[in-house]
């Protein structure tokens, strides 16, 4: 058992605590600390069990499940937030993801890795297609804007509407995505597959060998998951005002750093040990996932649920994930980075989150 196995374990122990401390009645900034430290252990486990599923039922099918549980932390804190009508919140969680993972996640791994390694290299076509891929979610992200700023008398049904159009595309484009790197325009993410396997052979096999137990984790953690999100919705609004927090800032910010801890290690880790196109496709990858499979499937659970769920976001929110969109893609386009790259994004995250903190 590996020391990050250990961790995890031992962290475990939060989830009975969560619950201990609703049942009693403890105060909720307790509760809140409580659910969220057992969601980075389960989100983990759902992680582990998914990839190790996916390594036996090959790289098609696999695909699919990753794609589909890559997020699954973000998408039953999500729905959970939702059904309790806190649709401002998992707005805000959703945008928050997206610029945490490009600027906090991607920044710490560029910026450990490049303290080891003075210039690391990536593969710089996935890089541009994925830059480019998130120039078309900040597209459907701008547009709800577009069309406030330059309607007069706008009825919410319009939004709502533009919202389902624009979910069902972004879906679509996600689905041809799969389709390219994993049939069309396989050789190109080759490289990247042929050295984890090479380098996790041996945790393959044992992998392949324990495929129900794997089957089993991922079904108990995100059943367990579904209830320790609710203990943590249910106690977020009093939280959020025990500490004097505003709503955009807790989705913003803190949601996405319970939900994405495990993630945001990975990341690090894998550019430590020099696997630059790892780390880069775990970050932009994952919000990818976010923006083109979360956020859709969202928009229709939550018009299903009767919630006022729609595309349209805080202007400050789109102008963060803008932010983070365009610095990213500025400094991915070359297939290298180091640690001086690493600071900027690390720098523009402390900048938007001061912002988010401070604005009303």
């Amino acid at each position: 058992m590996t020391q990050k196995q250990l961790i995890l374990l031992q962290m475990l122990v939060f989830v009975p605590i969560a619950f201990i401390a609703e049942w009693l009645k403890f105060p909720s900034i307790i509760v809140f600390i409580a659910s969220g430290l057992a969601i980075i252990p389960l989100a983990a486990f759902i992680a582990d069990s998914t990839e190790a599923i996916a390594e036996v039922i090959g790289p098609s099918l696999g695909g699919l499940l990753n794609s589909t549980f890559g997020n699954a932390t973000e998408l039953i804190i999500a729905i959970v937030a939702l059904r309790a009508g806190l649709v401002n919140v998992v707005k805000a969680s959703i945008t928050g993801t997206i610029v945490a993972n490009l600027l906090l996640a991607l920044g710490a791994a560029i910026l450990l890795g490049g303290l080891r390694f003075k210039e690391q290299s990536f593969q710089p076509t996935v890089a541009r297609i994925n830059a480019s891929s998130l120039n078309l979610a900040l597209v459907v992200l701008l547009s709800p804007t577009a069309i406030h700023f330059t309607s007069t008398g706008l009825q919410p049904t319009t939004i709502n509407h533009f919202s389902i159009v624009a979910a069902f595309l972004l879906l679509f484009f996600y689905g041809l995505t799969l389709v390219f790197s994993m049939k069309t325009h396989k050789s190109i993410y080759q490289l990247r597959e042929l050295e984890e396997t090479n380098l996790d052979a041996v945790e393959s096999d044992r992998h392949k060998t324990g495929l129900w137990k794997s089957v089993g984790i991922l079904l108990i953690c995100t059943i367990v998951l579904v209830f320790v999100s609710d203990t943590l919705v249910a106690s977020l609004q009093e939280a959020i005002s025990t500490l004097g927090l505003t709503d955009l800032f807790t989705g913003v910010i803190l949601i996405p750093i319970f939900g994405g801890a495990v993630e945001y290690i990975t990341t690090a880790t894998f550019a430590m040990k020099n696997k630059m196109d790892l780390a880069v496709a775990v970050a932009m990858g994952s919000s990818l996932q976010i923006a083109m499979f979360i956020a859709p499937v969202l928009v229709v659970v939550g018009q299903l649920m009767g919630q006022s769920m729609n595309l349209d976001f805080n202007p400050f929110e789109v102008l963060a994930v803008a932010i983070a969109v365009l610095i990213t893609n500025s400094i991915s386009t070359d297939g290298k980075s180091n640690w001086l790259e690493g600071a900027l994004l690390l720098i523009t995250y402390a900048v938007v989150g001061t912002a988010f903190y401070f604005h009303p």
